[in-house]
């Protein structure tokens, strides 16, 4: 869900740019039924004439995904590298958006311009093609935003890092001033390991097995597609790739260039002729996706093919935390078929795509920053870095969301909090995390729901009886009758008695009604639902 926004000038009248937008995901715990989150974008709406433009530092959805669904509220240029730039536009494509507001842009030397800021884009290894590191320079000094990244000299597809590139960014001018990093794996003691380590144990993993083997991975991650397609194809067997975001990632890949010598695959119907043992499919929903291909094959057949005793299927890949029900539930799916899962608990079929605590500190004495801002991690990872930074004598600050920093001094200082809750896209429609819709969702799903119907003739006269209907309820409580009847009795005892001035007016109506349930609920089933009230009322001609 990542979005900075990075201000020079005058204050309040701060010339603005504005860095990733991207989204997070929901869960049924706390945002059931919403299909994406991403950042509240109420205050760049009220400042949308101060901003001068979007920069996108890379194409992982939780810097980009947003895009199409808050661009249309900011109108600004885009400005992203190619390959980038390529999923940006399908994104705004498919929500029938134009594309020509995302400009390309080559990497350093290139500057662009946007009011006090020049920018330049400068290549770094991540887990996706063409990420970058942002060069911010400002009238006040500069700052270097690192995006996503490690420390990889072979990441088999996009640019290695250049520590000669990073020396020379450091050399520069002044130097940079600061340093707003990546901290997601500050916890991590061991130096990170590049891409090219994994080629070796897969190509032997793959190569011993005998049935069919199924992989998976990140959809975004071309560089581990390509090395399981290489390890499949010298083990003498046909490659499948099943998944949307997969096909479409490496065919945005090769259609700009970044990817080059994919091995050629076969479609899924032609799949289903090859032998078992000569068929590799690389499949989407490494993390449990209920409707990714693996969730699909864990559940049975997927167009036309099945996992079946005596397969293997791997997890090329790390489980996000909050993810590890969904994985769990495939593996016990594919174990109870008689399939042999491999996850990578040891390493050995996975490395991250981001820099480990010895890493982040190189960067440290690379850059020689004189302030750190550590980013893209929870909290406690935000603390470790700055802490890291301190104990050399870098000033640091954590910043929580909407925290507004001033970096022109000699230490990051909190000036201002800005209100930054998140926004659900819900179906089709983007709504605010506290509108109340989803709240009450929540209700309905831990309490259910009755709804009442009660009609009154135009003399203020019950016209027969209440009609209750259940949700999400017991039919019966503990004396065993219908839980709905049980109501519609003490409801129709409530309606005989009730005063002609109860009877007359809705709200005391719907007081009443609503108490009545909800104690019979309590008594018969233990419970409180949520109830609705619909008085009807009859006009005279």
């Amino acid at each position: 869900m990542n979005a900075y926004v990075y201000g020079y000038g005058a204050e309040g009248k701060e010339r603005l740019i504005v860095v990733d937008l991207g989204v997070t995901f929901p869960d049924m715990d706390g945002s059931p039924g919403v299909d994406l989150i991403m950042a509240d974008a109420g205050w760049l709406e009220e400042n949308v004439d101060r901003i001068e433009a979007v920069f996108i530092t890379h194409a992982h959805e939780d810097h980009i995904g947003a895009l199409p669904h808050l661009w249309p509220r900011l109108k600004k240029p885009i400005y992203a590298r190619r390959f980038t730039a390529k999923i940006g536009a399908l994104k705004l494509e498919e929500a029938g958006i134009a594309s020509d507001q995302i400009h390309v842009v080559e990497p350093r030397p290139q500057v662009i311009e946007a009011g006090p800021f020049k920018v330049q884009f400068v290549p770094v290894s991540h887990s996706i093609p063409e990420s970058s590191a942002l060069v911010i320079d400002t009238p006040a000094g500069r700052v270097v935003h690192t995006g996503d990244f490690k420390l990889d000299g072979n990441p088999i597809v996009g640019e290695a890092f250049d520590p000669m590139l990073w020396h020379q960014i450091a050399k520069e001018g002044e130097g940079v001033k600061v340093l707003v990093c990546d901290s997601t794996n500050v916890f991590s003691h061991q130096p990170g390991r590049s891409e090219a380590t994994l080629a070796a144990p897969l190509t032997e993993l793959i190569a011993a097995q005998e049935g069919m083997i199924v992989a998976t991975t990140f959809a975004s991650n071309v560089a581990r597609l390509k090395t399981l397609a290489e390890a499949g194809r010298a083990a003498g067997r046909s490659i499948c790739l099943l998944g949307r975001a997969m096909k479409k990632m490496v065919t945005a890949a090769e259609e700009t260039g970044v990817l080059k010598g994919f091995p050629g695959t076969i479609p899924a119907e032609q799949a289903v002729e090859i032998p078992r043992n000569n068929l590799m499919l690389i499949v989407t929903g490494s993390q449990g996706e209920r409707r990714a291909a693996s969730a699909q094959l864990s559940r049975g057949k997927y167009l036309g093919l099945e996992m079946k005793e005596g397969d293997t299927f791997l997890f090329s890949s790390k489980t996000i935390p909050g993810n590890e029900r969904g994985v769990i539930r495939i593996m016990n799916a594919f174990s109870e078929m008689g399939v042999d899962v491999v996850d990578d608990h040891g390493g050995k079929y996975h490395t991250s795509g981001h820099a480990n605590r010895p890493d982040l500190e190189a960067v440290h004495d690379l850059l020689r920053p004189k302030m750190l801002v550590p980013m893209h991690g929870e909290h406690r990872h935000l603390r470790e870095h700055a802490k890291i930074a301190m104990s050399k004598g870098i000033a640091s600050e954590v910043a929580t969301n909407g925290t507004m920093l001033d970096l022109t001094g000699d230490a990051p200082k909190v000036v201002e909090y800005i209100e930054a809750g998140r926004t659900y896209l819900d179906g089709s429609v983007l709504i605010g995390a506290l509108d109340g819709v989803v709240r009450d969702r929540i209700r309905m799903a831990l309490n259910g729901h009755v709804l009442i119907t009660v009609i009154i003739d135009e003399d203020d006269v019950p016209l027969g009886d209440a009609w209750v209907e259940l949700m999400g309820l017991p039919e019966t409580g503990k004396r065993g009758v219908p839980l709905a009847d049980q109501i519609e009795d003490e409801l129709a005892e409530f309606l005989e008695r009730a005063p002609d001035k109860v009877l007359a007016n809705d709200s005391k109506m719907d007081e009443a009604i609503r108490r009545i349930a909800r104690q019979v609920s309590m008594e018969e089933i233990g419970k409180k639902p949520e109830v609705t009230v619909v008085v009807s009322r009859l006009l005279a001609e």
